[in-house]
């Protein structure tokens, strides 16, 4: 239903219109594209923890 809607909205612009909906589409796909993975990023792991421990002797945060 929504694509009839959409299809019939888009039939009344005028070719240089329909063009314009057609980069935004692509916009938006791009959009959530990358918010998807952008979320899938976004798990922190601890994978580094103790990486420097050969260096606690000879330095310090300080």
């Amino acid at each position: 239903m929504q694509e009839q809607l959409l299809e019939k909205k888009i039939n009344q612009l005028p070719d240089e219109l329909k063009k314009e909906v057609l980069d935004f589409i692509d916009f938006l796909i791009v959009k959530y594209n990358n918010n998807v993975k952008r979320s899938e990023k976004t798990v922190f792991t601890f994978d580094w923890e103790g990486g420097l421990s050969d260096y606690k002797d000879k330095y310090t945060s300080v």
